[in-house]
């Protein structure tokens, strides 16, 4: 297969984000749904959703589990925050499948997984949500317990083209029923063969991270660094590219506009305050004038 391609600042102005004219109101800009969080780590959900406003999404959900929902209300205010019912382990329950489903149709993206950590109820769930709003048309992105809920074939073929996945090289071991060691040997080669079996856009996540499509198309961007090995850094990466799937970018723009939006946030940290000790929750802020750099004139 050709060699991929790199993800730079000219590839990017190709593809350019939607544009967003004065007098549209936040629903026009995009509505995310985030299923995320646990008793334990519900900063996983308010990370995911405060990347999905700040790649400019108009307004988001949160659904939690109960016990957090207004602490993490608290903590967001720009978010609806909605409780849910929850496992002995802390995780939020498989029954909430339905409803969530029904949530995910009236969204413009939905975002799975950050900071889950029941993973046996992630996995229920998250095959219930997939299959419950399968034919409602909008955009998934799957990240770190919710990767569970994926199996080769059984994915509702009418996700094909409206999913992205984001693992790292122990999800992707897990995800191919490889041997982690395998997997960072030829991580490309991993991420287009899980783009085929999941029919998704993958993101192979590491220092140069691999985006891959279900026909092999690659591409590699390198502006990661080691500041990004950090606590909630995928999170953030999730939330991002929800957003931008929210505003209308399709699932490969949103997910190379991601890719490169968080590593160069990494990137600009690293060069202000040293390589190791930012934080993920720092990298946000970064987005908008990013974006607003590679944004065409007018």
């Amino acid at each position: 297969m050709s060699a991929p391609v790199p993800v730079t600042e000219d590839l990017l102005r190709s593809m350019p984000l939607p544009r967003h004219q004065e007098g549209e109101d936040k629903d026009e800009r995009g509505r995310v749904l985030v299923v995320a969080g646990s008793v334990e780590v519900p900063g996983g959900a308010l990370l995911t959703a405060l990347g999905t406003l700040r790649a400019g999404a108009g307004k988001v959900r949160i659904a939690t589990c109960r016990s957090v929902a207004v602490p993490l209300a608290l903590a967001m205010p720009e978010a609806r925050v909605i409780g849910l019912a929850e496992t002995q382990a802390g995780g939020i329950a498989a029954e909430e499948a339905e409803p969530l489903a029904r949530g995910a149709a009236e969204a413009d993206a939905v975002v799975l997984g950050p900071g889950m950590i029941d993973t046996q109820a992630a996995a229920a769930l998250t095959a219930g949500i997939l299959a419950g709003s399968a034919d409602a048309g909008v955009p998934f992105v799957l990240d770190a317990a919710a990767l569970r809920g994926l199996s080769a074939g059984e994915t509702p073929r009418s996700l094909a083209g409206r999913l992205v996945i984001t693992p790292h090289a122990g999800e992707m071991a897990t995800l191919l029923g490889m041997e982690r060691k395998a997997v960072l040997a030829d991580r490309l080669a991993a991420a287009r063969r899980a783009a085929a079996a999941f029919q998704a856009v993958v993101v192979m996540k590491g220092g140069c991270s691999y985006i891959a499509t279900p026909d092999g198309s690659a591409w590699a961007c390198d502006r990661g660094n080691v500041g990004l090995a950090t606590s909630g850094s995928g999170d953030t990466l999730a939330g991002i590219i929800g957003g931008l799937l929210a505003r209308g970018a399709p699932p490969v723009a949103a997910t190379l506009w991601g890719v490169f939006l968080h590593g160069e946030a990494g990137a600009r940290l690293a060069r202000r305050q040293g390589l190791v000790g930012f934080l993920a929750r720092e990298l946000l802020a970064e987005v908008p004038p990013i974006m607003a750099g590679l944004a065409p004139p007018g």
